[in-house]
């Protein structure tokens, strides 16, 4: 709104109890343009005068501005009585939803009205003086509703309303780090505006989040944005990051990051925003190359393959290529095959021809073939290849050699039979094909174990017919047997390899399973008699020592090979307990995100952990306030090395601490449902007798661990229980330090995290006191600890059974059976008593 644009009367509503009131009027501003004005002058202040405008609409502003320009006549230049005059004037609001306010509604009084301010003026106009503006702006908020009303009260002033402007203040649109954020009103000091990436950009990373800005209160930007928008590909920056740009023509950018440049070697494009440049005519990438990379094509053939036969071997080498395609991946393949007669076919070469160092992806330019049958013709070809072979679709240059193997040499031996085995030895023959052309003078036989498969572990033995018996053999072993022939011509080659077992000893095979019988017989036995030993020394010990000494630390074993509680107060150095139970962890894989709760030593937050190689989780966070003694310090540290020696699903879990940053942390799993006894009241009636059931069982499980553990908790309630989503119970809070009030008539259990930890004393000590959490014995203790948590689980207004009042202190005398229920106990914790007890 801005009276110095209106161009007809204002109207606004005027309320005062006596004459003069407000007077609209036109007047000329400091332009000497002419302006629609409101002036009064009074001759008293005893009597308001009210001057208030039209129905203002918010446009979603919480706060705006108001523009005053006036005049205020000087009370010395007027004639009434200075007392009565004033030379200031109060501006108020009235904040509606819609436009309801008539000529008595609202009341005109400050209340529903809200003052602004008293506005003085600067300067102060005189009879024949000089004519000056006053100009003041005021802010008015926070606003709620849908509008309001602006009201001026005047007492006893004489002055001229020349213009009133409201106006609210925004961010303009803004492009900045290729993002684009709207025109944002801010509604709090800084008001979050979230953008969008401009045209051809996108946001990169796994977990992409939409840009975002802060404008501040006064209609400013402010710092820098927050954003992940990169051009995409085919795309680069321009005019300062303000838009994406199309690369031109011979030029391409394959990623979001970098700006477009020349295509690389052999390939090109056309067309303006390429993200990659197309190969030329004959020219490939292969799979694993990027846009980035240069085209290539496959190699020439091999140059000058040769060969060197002996009999049914043979050795091939050859040249590199005289073009390798413009790569380094350079290979080379053997392709074989044989012709038994000039007419017939050729046939690809079989299993039975082995290849050394390789068949295929040779790197080197020479290999061995051998396996070769005698009397044949062979062709060997060679193929150069590279990365981009396989996608040219056409065969891979080569080149070719012929050999004819000799007739002279044998052919292979086939088929080895076993005739006969026994625990040291093996019966073998063989069959050989009939050969008319020459004569095989000797076989022989090459045998190696299996599971020593090594050329110098291997034996060989003669023989001048096709049959032979391997001697000296280990029993129960699997061996592998190759046979050949020689002739005249030499040897040829081994034959395919066929495997056998030797027999095991007839007369040992009982007794190898009877030894072992017998050792884990006797095995069992001395463990046994150990164990009773030691539980018989252990009784023996525990009857005469010092009950004292029984409990004063409780890092003694009960058993052997059972985990106990350690006591870290009986560390000469508390820290060394700390750094024995608890893992340190480095503080930049900690998170926090928002503070749940306060406790002793400082807050209690929630927070992130992220330890690289595992998986992020929530956890809960305590830190230790600025300004720790070292004691508190040793104090809020022992909790974690007390928890760090727990592992059980209803103990609460200790993630580690964090001691080299400041402030100390403490972190524990976290508990998305918090304390039992919140959640149950928050959820009162919500739960079936076999889920609140569920629950209880989780807590007594945690608390028969603790007790094998030979700790005692002392502080067992539905407070200390935290629950997780899932409903699972678990116990927590092993932060509480008690200690023995010696002063007191009636010494009793009393919570402190500034004295000593209370050992654990045996249940002899307690007698003839009284406390406020335990039940009779040790065992009774953890049950009557367990119906403090119970309690709420079962109803929530069980506690008020008892009249409000605290829960009762019990004598500790002597066990008594069958005793009745104190009449200020609730019942379910006598249940809970004689349950456990078996009494009746």
């Amino acid at each position: 709104m801005n009276t110095k644009t209106e161009t007809s009367d204002l109207k606004w509503t005027v309320f005062s109890h006596a004459k003069p009131e407000w007077e609209e009027v036109s007047g000329l501003d400091e332009e000497n343009n002419s302006v629609r004005t409101y002036q009064i002058c009074q001759t008293d202040s005893a009597s308001s005068h009210w001057l208030r405008s039209g129905f203002i609409q918010r446009r979603g502003a919480s706060q705006v501005y108001v523009e005053l320009r006036f005049t205020v006549m000087e009370c010395s230049s007027r004639s009434i009585h200075h007392r009565s005059c004033k030379e200031t004037f109060n501006l108020f609001y009235y904040q509606a939803d819609s436009d309801e306010a008539t000529s008595s509604y609202p009341p005109w009084m400050e209340n529903p009205y809200t003052k602004v301010d008293t506005v003085a003026a600067d300067f102060l106009r005189r009879k024949g003086g000089e004519r000056k503006f006053n100009v003041k702006t005021l802010r008015l908020g926070p606003l709620s509703k849908r509008g309001f009303y602006l009201a001026f009260q005047a007492q006893g002033a004489c002055m001229a309303l020349l213009s009133v402007r409201v106006f609210f203040k925004k961010c303009p649109p803004l492009v900045s780090a290729l993002s684009s954020f709207p025109e944002t009103v801010p509604r709090t000091l800084v008001q979050e505006a979230q953008g969008v990436c401009v045209e051809h950009s996108a946001q990169q990373g796994p977990r992409p989040r939409p840009p975002k800005l802060f404008c501040g209160e006064d209609g400013h930007w402010v710092g820098q944005p927050t954003t992940s928008c990169a051009c995409m590909p085919g795309y680069e920056p321009f005019e300062g990051q303000t838009r994406c740009t199309a690369c031109p023509p011979a030029q391409f950018k394959s990623s979001a990051e970098g700006q477009c440049k020349g295509c690389p070697g052999f390939s090109q494009t056309t067309i303006a925003g390429a993200s990659v440049c197309a190969c030329l005519s004959g020219y490939l990438r292969a799979e694993s190359d990027t846009p980035d990379t240069l085209c290539t094509r496959p190699p020439s053939a091999p140059r000058t393959v040769r060969s060197q036969i002996n009999d049914t071997t043979l050795s091939l080498k050859w040249n590199e290529p005289l073009d390798n395609g413009g790569r380094t991946d350079l290979s080379y393949a053997i392709r074989c095959s044989f012709c038994r007669s000039t007419k017939g076919p050729c046939l690809p070469c079989g299993d039975s021809v082995s290849y050394r160092p390789e068949q295929q992806g040779l790197l080197g330019r020479r290999v061995e073939v051998w396996g070769l049958l005698p009397q044949t013709t062979y062709s060997f070809t060679v193929q150069s290849l590279n990365g981009v072979s396989h996608v040219s679709g056409k065969d891979p240059a080569s080149g070719s050699v012929n050999i004819t193997t000799s007739h002279n040499v044998p052919s292979l031996v086939s088929v080895i039979r076993k005739s006969d085995s026994t625990e040291s030895s093996l019966t073998l023959h063989w069959s050989v094909s009939a050969q008319l052309h020459y004569t095989i003078l000797q076989y022989q036989v090459r045998y190696c174990e299996k599971e020593r498969r090594s050329e110098d572990q291997c034996h060989y033995t003669e023989s001048n017919k096709n049959q032979a018996v391997l001697t000296d053999l280990r029993r129960a072993t699997q061996y592998e047997v190759q046979v050949r022939a020689r002739t005249m011509g030499g040897y040829g080659s081994f034959s395919p390899a066929a495997f056998f077992r030797t027999l095991p000893d007839s007369h040992d095979s009982a007794a190898q399973f009877l030894v072992p019988g017998i050792l884990i017989a006797v095995g069992m036995l001395l463990l046994v008699t150990f164990v009773l030993v030691a539980a018989y020394c252990i009784r023996r010990h525990s009857r005469v020592k010092d009950p004292e000494l029984s409990d004063k630390n409780s890092q003694y074993l009960i058993g052997q090979g059972v985990k106990v509680y350690i006591d870290p107060f009986t560390y000469e150095d508390p820290n060394e307990a700390v750094r024995e139970f608890a893992k340190e962890i480095d503080v930049s894989f900690v998170k926090i995100e928002e503070v749940i709760g306060a406790g002793e030593f400082g807050e209690v937050c929630r927070g992130r952990l992220k330890v690289p190689g595992k998986k992020e989780n929530y956890v809960a966070i305590k830190t230790l306030k600025g300004g720790f003694t070292d004691k508190q310090r040793r104090d809020f540290l022992s909790e974690a090395s007390i928890m760090g020696q727990f592992q059980h699903p209803n103990i609460i879990h200790l993630e580690g601490i964090i001691t080299a940053s400041c402030p100390v942390m403490i972190l524990t799993e976290f508990m998305e449902n918090g304390a039992l006894d919140s959640f149950l009241r928050l959820n009162d009636s919500q739960f079936t007798p076999i889920q609140l059931v569920g629950m209880l069982r989780g807590i007594a499980s945690g608390m028969k661990y603790l007790a094998e553990m030979s700790y005692v908790h002392r502080d067992l309630a539905a407070r200390n229980i935290l629950i997780n989503s899932n409903l699972v119970c678990k116990v927590s809070d092993f932060g509480l330090s008690r200690f023995l009030q010696e002063n007191s008539s009636d010494p009793t259990y009393t919570s402190s995290l500034v004295r000593s930890r209370l050992r654990n004393y045996s249940i002899s000590q307690y007698i003839h006191l009284s406390f406020k959490d335990v039940c009779g014995s040790a065992k009774n203790k953890l049950i009557y600890s367990d119906g403090l948590a119970e309690a709420p689980a079962e109803s929530t207004q069980l506690l008020q059974s008892s009249g409000g009042a605290t829960l009762p202190a019990i004598k500790l005398n002597t066990k008594q059976s069958g005793g009745a229920q104190p009449q200020t106990v609730p019942p379910i914790f006598h249940r809970n008593h004689t349950a456990y007890t078996g009494e009746q």
